[in-house]
């Protein structure tokens, strides 16, 4: 027989109970706490940051492994313990990841390291590209960066919105228009440095789920940056936008670089969710087995059993999806049929349905705070809305299948 395997080895065994046992240890007896407080879990960034879980090392490594389990196993098991903190420890990767796909070698070892600090002094970066108006259509984007010759500086004019870590942020990345007349292929990313004039928060807002991470909008009026600040310098900007005039002066339709790298990102996410959805289950089994009704446990009700049946199978076929999306993205597979859309929208489907069956199998015990299953499911929402939402996974995996443009 070949070598395929869906077992873990002994490395990746012992990364994912190191981090289980931060999450079972350290987040889940703060979540509750967190969630009612709506702040960002300052103290818990740090323990993470102590033993090196909040470290841009450790990422590196499991966004690394050759297998491409290491960061769906990581984001299972941090969200597993719960949502809104783990999004809070997370969240700054976001900003990572943008640097580290478009900065030069410079740009990475000055900015990334800010990023996050260190256990003494722990920072958090944001990543802001949705808009008011900017949300699945990133063609709509309003946010200006206009360069000033006679400074070398650009000039940055806009609202971002729903930017996780927007305005407490020691690093924030930008996403902007520097030609309207390309739309999607006009964007560009620049670093705005802690302190930088013209940047604040705007409104913070107050969420149904994941409140333990800060989300804001974040408002850029004037703000002026140097030159070195757009990720990957002028001349490389030149070169694609003029890349990008000429095959538009030829009718040829440009790659939307945007959609590949959500489409990339997309089954982490979906990594969130099973871990979510997990957690909801395991504590609606752990409950149906010890609760008693009429002189036996609920679990020997087949009415509450078959619900247990389909939420494994549910959890464990998401998980499926996601592993194959993640190896594909690390083998240089193309997802050819949108695998990585696909994994994230059963995944985040699977997290609301089986967070809502959770609180049923609880009865009126799990619609209380009192149980977690109440915030699970309130976090669970959050997935089939942000990185892409469900209907623009469907369209997504719809227009891949047919051969459409993806737009």
């Amino acid at each position: 027989m070949g070598d395929f395997t869906l077992e873990l080895n002994d490395d990746q065994k012992s990364v994912r109970d190191w981090i289980h046992g931060f999450a079972a240890d350290v987040m889940r007896p703060a979540a509750a706490e967190w969630d009612e407080r709506e702040e960002t879990p300052w103290p818990i960034i740090q323990e993470a940051a102590k033993i090196g879980l909040y470290s841009l090392d450790f990422y590196a490594q499991q966004f690394f492994d050759p297998t491409g389990l290491g960061i769906p196993m990581t984001m299972e098991e941090l969200f597993w313990g719960d949502a809104g903190i783990a999004l809070s420890i997370v969240g700054t990767g976001l900003a990572a990841v943008g640097v580290l796909a478009n900065g030069t070698e410079e740009q990475i070892g000055t900015w990334v390291p800010q990023m996050y600090g260190d256990a003494d002094d722990v920072k958090v970066a944001a990543f802001c590209s949705s808009e008011p108006d900017a949300g699945s259509d990133v063609g709509a984007m309003r946010t200006r960066a206009v360069y000033d010759e006679a400074t070398d500086e650009w000039v940055i004019n806009g609202t971002k919105t729903w930017a996780t870590n927007g305005g407490i942020a020691n690093v924030h990345v930008v996403v902007a228009v520097v030609d309207p007349e390309l739309g999607t292929k006009g964007h560009a990313s620049f670093i705005v440095p802690a302190g930088t004039p013209g940047l604040s928060q705007g409104q913070k807002f107050k969420k149904h789920g994941i409140r333990a991470s800060h989300t804001a909008e974040v408002v850029l009026d004037g703000v002026r940056v140097p030159g070195d600040c757009l990720l990957g310098g002028k001349e490389k900007l030149d070169e694609r936008l003029a890349r990008a005039r000429e095959r538009a002066g030829k009718g040829e339709r440009v790659k939307n670089a945007a959609m590949a790298t959500f489409e990339a990102s997309r089954p982490a996410v979906g990594a969130m969710a099973v871990g979510t959805a997990r957690a909801a289950y395991e504590y609606a089994l752990e409950y149906a087995t010890g609760r008693e009704q009429f002189g036996r446990p609920i679990i020997d009700n087949q009415g509450v059993a078959f619900q247990l049946a389909d939420m494994r199978t549910q959890i464990d076929a998401a998980r499926l999806l996601v592993w194959r999306a993640s190896w594909m993205a690390t083998a240089g597979r193309p997802f050819t049929s949108a695998e990585g859309s696909m994994s994230k929208l059963f995944a985040s489907e699977t997290a609301k349905k089986v967070t809502a069956q959770a609180i049923q199998i609880l009865g009126g015990n799990g619609y209380t705070r009192e149980y977690p299953v109440e915030r699970m499911h309130r976090d669970s929402a959050i997935y089939t809305i942000f990185e892409g939402t469900s209907e623009i996974q469907r369209l997504v995996i719809a227009r891949t299948l047919s051969g459409l443009p993806i737009r």
